[in-house]
């Protein structure tokens, strides 16, 4: 099969609207989590959030595309640009059904979708819809959206699996390469889900932190007094390339992308398998996949959202998979800084191990004081400060409502 490289990155993350103002307060160890500021919270259960910051779209989109795209479209839009602009690819020297994107949300407009029945249930009398309405609410509409302004008639989907769906994107994308259907994807994910409805709604399910009056320590991944997730916003977007057509057109590889795996749970609804058992398979295969042994992982970005059961019960795939085989490994829960981006959770927990090996620096875990002890032992967190060491291999970890398990595993090219 062919090889697959990372030619090209893009973010828009509550920590910086670049990759490179991520990753530079990503290894910082800041929060970017604060009191939600897009709708009075005053009633509602959690009302912290980790929102983007300077982020103005006008500066990146003209008037008409704004108003016809969900804000989910539109990060999607702006972190794919970045990403196309940084493979400094030129498309008018490709074919572009050579050139596909493969988007992933887990919500869609739900900012669009709850302001159109808000307004309707305003007046039922007298129904009135935007003619934007469908095109700002579906899924799809981002991948659609990104394929239109670039002219990329390649293959063009989105997928949804809950918080895993980044990667299954990713991992879709890399198969197609793979298998010489594609020479170019545009790929990752993009949420708005800092909304009155979605935080009502996962306030219901009491899944969010409720630690609001310290708002920068309320996600604690890990940690004995950790309580539930805390929301995140934004979109991350990667050039996935052949690598012989990289080589040849001389561009510049951050990364190889060898193995990926997805495995369903078959366990509960909203909740992780007790004994991580579908995440410690999806772990297994993706390894198979790369053709890698556990002990040659160097670096592991955790999905620790830090809920009670999830954050124990990926430890304890973990511990399954890398055992005393790799006693070297070092995890880390980069949520802890970003908050949780749900479907596009993966994609900027991609760029983190992609940068993770091209600057040889693994990222902290921020506010572990306490270790819960039913951690299994022998695991290496990297905890508050980020970590100078050589990141040869580095896996990322993504698990969604639903019991799906995507993992993605990156390498040093050589």
């Amino acid at each position: 099969m062919k090889r697959v490289v990372i030619t090209g990155m893009g973010a828009i993350t509550p920590l910086g609207n670049t990759v490179r103002e991520y990753w530079t307060n990503l290894i910082a160890g800041k929060s970017g989590a604060g009191r939600i500021t897009k709708f009075n919270v005053e009633a509602f259960r959690t009302q912290i959030a980790c929102e983007l910051k300077n982020f103005d779209v006008n500066n990146f989109l003209d008037k008409a595309t704004i108003k016809r795209t969900d804000p989910f479209t539109q990060y999607a839009l702006v972190a794919a640009g970045e990403a196309i602009d940084d493979s400094a690819l030129d498309f008018s020297k490709m074919n572009p059904y050579s050139i596909g994107v493969i988007w992933g949300t887990g919500q869609g407009g739900m900012a669009t979708f709850e302001e159109q029945v808000m307004q309707y249930s305003a007046n039922v009398e007298v129904p009135r819809f935007s003619p934007f309405f469908v095109p700002k609410l579906i899924s799809n509409m981002a991948s659609g959206m990104i394929s239109i302004k670039y002219g990329l008639r390649g293959i063009n989907y989105t997928t949804v699996s809950a918080c895993a769906t980044s990667n299954t994107a990713i991992m879709d994308a890399f198969n197609y390469i793979r298998w010489g259907k594609a020479k170019v994807f545009i790929t990752g994910g993009s949420e708005a889900p800092i909304t009155a409805a979605s935080i009502g709604g996962f306030c219901a399910m009491k899944a969010m932190t409720i630690q609001n009056n310290q708002a920068q320590q309320a996600c604690r991944p890990f940690d004995c007094n950790r309580d539930g997730f805390l929301m995140g916003e934004g979109a991350g977007a990667l050039v996935l390339e052949e690598y012989e057509h990289a080589v040849a057109r001389k561009a510049n590889i951050y990364a190889e992308l060898v193995g990926a795996a997805m495995t369903a749970d078959a366990y509960h609804m909203t909740a992780t398998h007790p004994d991580g058992d579908g995440a410690a398979a999806a772990m297994q295969f993706a390894l198979e996949d790369a053709g890698l042994n556990s002990n040659e992982v160097d670096y592991l970005n955790a999905h620790a959202t830090s809920t009670p059961v999830g954050d124990l019960s990926e430890l304890k795939a973990v511990k399954t998979v890398f055992g005393t085989k790799n006693t070297h490994i070092q995890v880390s829960a980069t949520k802890s800084m970003t908050g949780h981006l749900l479907g596009a959770a993966g994609a900027i927990e991609a760029i983190a191990c992609i940068m993770a090996i091209k600057n040889s620096v693994v990222p902290p875990t921020i506010n572990l004081k306490d270790p819960d002890p039913e951690i299994p032992m022998g695991l290496n967190i990297v905890k508050e400060n980020a970590l100078e060491m050589e990141v040869n291999v580095a896996m990322s970890n993504t698990f969604g409502f639903g019991g799906h398990n995507g993992i993605l595993i990156f390498k040093k090219l050589v």
